[in-house]
């Protein structure tokens, strides 16, 4: 089963990225740092520290991953905390997973939408690629909140739409309503990691 659902998650997003507008990204050197940014999705509740996504991206890719999920941060304390993290870690590559708690607590949408773009755009200043992963309303898991998707047309970054949505939506790969178990990350890891093979990144 896991396997299978691994194999529908890069169909559907390698055949969503295979027009002549799709983002690409640069070939990362072998010790580039990729910098996994968000919150307790990225921090990887409900599973060990070496089971969380990017510690499993490490493993896949052979870079080296920077954890930077915080539980429970909002998408304001996120935009004010990721140039330090930006400047301090000198990332060639971003990914980018923000904005499930504003949903959770019922934060204003057009704010949080601003906050994730400019969170963007910082590193866009630096010549950063940006892979973004789309979050649902909690409580609905059929896909990611709309918003994401705007953002990622207009902002022109690679985008893995349903990746956590599908994941949240099989009880085998969850540990709670919110949060993958250990093999929801390991889902979320290979994803990641067969988006970037296929884009020349690894």
């Amino acid at each position: 089963m896991k396997a299978n659902l691994f194999l529908s998650f890069v169909f559907v997003v390698l055949l969503s990225a295979c027009g002549d507008d799709a983002p690409s990204i640069s070939k990362l050197a072998s010790d580039a740092v990729i910098l996994a940014f968000g919150d307790s999705l990225t921090h990887g509740n409900g599973a060990k520290e070496n089971e969380s996504y990017p510690a499993v991206l490490q493993e896949l890719t052979g870079r080296k991953v920077i954890n930077a999920g915080i539980s429970g941060e909002e998408s304001e304390p996120g935009l004010n905390r990721l140039p330090g993290l930006l400047e301090q870690h000198k990332p060639q590559l971003l990914i980018l997973c923000h904005g499930g708690n504003d949903l959770l607590r019922k934060k204003d949408i057009n704010k949080m939408e601003s906050n994730i773009r400019n969170m963007i755009q910082l590193a866009k200043d630096k010549n950063i690629p940006v892979v973004m992963l789309g979050v649902p309303k909690p409580g609905l898991f059929l896909s990611s909140f709309e918003v994401y998707k705007k953002i990622a047309d207009s902002m022109k970054v690679v985008f893995i739409e349903d990746l956590i949505p599908d994941v949240l939506g099989d009880n085998g790969l969850k540990s709670d309503t919110v949060h993958p178990n250990k093999d929801g990350y390991r889902v979320m890891a290979e994803t990641i990691n067969s988006v970037l093979r296929e884009s020349g990144a690894i």
